[in-house]
């Protein structure tokens, strides 16, 4: 199972938000670079970004960050945020992301993300965001009532490379993530699927790989906050 350390960004920092609230923000810098190599030194495969302020505004907003990152590291890195059209998609592909994450338009324009994938096969992931089962989008500001299986379950033919599973409730709350539910959906799917919220210990890291059926986790607040070591964890769920 792959460890996806977080890098949120905000205003051009890095930030976690409480339950995806852009008020519940705690900034833990403001060189999303400088933490990106952190990061990197420690070992990890993957880095996951998201733009928050993107998300809101259907367009990148801190892509100076972004590209500053893909500039600094080696590794590869998804993004998630404001990517609502081609022309995006191709853009952060060609600044050398290795892949790119459709939420709001997974729900409101499939037909894109079928495009999407074919065009750019295995570098693109979709992200589906839920609260108790139900699909939200816009930076998690609208709900509807598409269930997260239904929506994942739609695309299984599309050649998605990810589904990044994002419990909204468990997000940032160090509660621990919804291991059933994330479960669940993986498999449900034969696409990957990696668990997003609430990953706060190790305990939370080996259970989600015990699994056996989850591809990957996503970690930030616990990273910042020194409640998961990302070298000791990358050892661990590479043993």
């Amino acid at each position: 199972m792959i460890l996806y350390p977080a890098i949120d960004l905000k205003d051009g920092q890095c930030v976690r938000l409480l339950r995806g609230e852009m008020s519940e923000a705690t900034v833990f810098g403001d060189d999303p670079a400088a933490q990106a190599l952190k990061f990197q030194a420690a070992g990890c495969e993957w880095l996951h970004l998201v733009d928050l302020n993107g998300a809101f505004a259907g367009q990148p907003v801190n892509a100076a960050a972004v590209e500053t990152i893909l500039r600094s590291v080696s590794v590869p890195a998804q993004l998630g945020g404001g990517i609502r059209d081609m022309a995006t998609i191709a853009m952060w592909l060609e600044k050398g992301l290795s892949r790119v994450i459709l939420g709001t338009v997974a729900v409101e324009n499939p037909a894109l993300v079928r495009e999407a994938a074919r065009t750019f096969p295995g570098q693109v992931a979709v992200g589906i965001d839920a609260r108790k089962g139900r699909v939200a989008t816009k930076g998690w500001a609208t709900e509807t009532d598409v269930m997260a299986t239904d929506l994942a379950q739609s695309f299984q033919d599309a050649g998605v490379a990810a589904i990044i599973y994002t419990d909204i409730d468990r997000d940032g709350a160090m509660q621990g993530p919804n291991i059933e539910a994330t479960e669940a959906l993986a498999r449900a799917v034969t696409i990957p699927v990696i668990a997003s919220g609430g990953v706060s210990r190790m305990a939370d890291l080996i259970a989600l790989r015990d699994t056996g059926v989850i591809a990957g986790a996503i970690s930030g607040r616990a990273l910042y906050d020194g409640a998961i070591d990302l070298a000791e964890a990358l050892r661990t769920l590479q043993a």
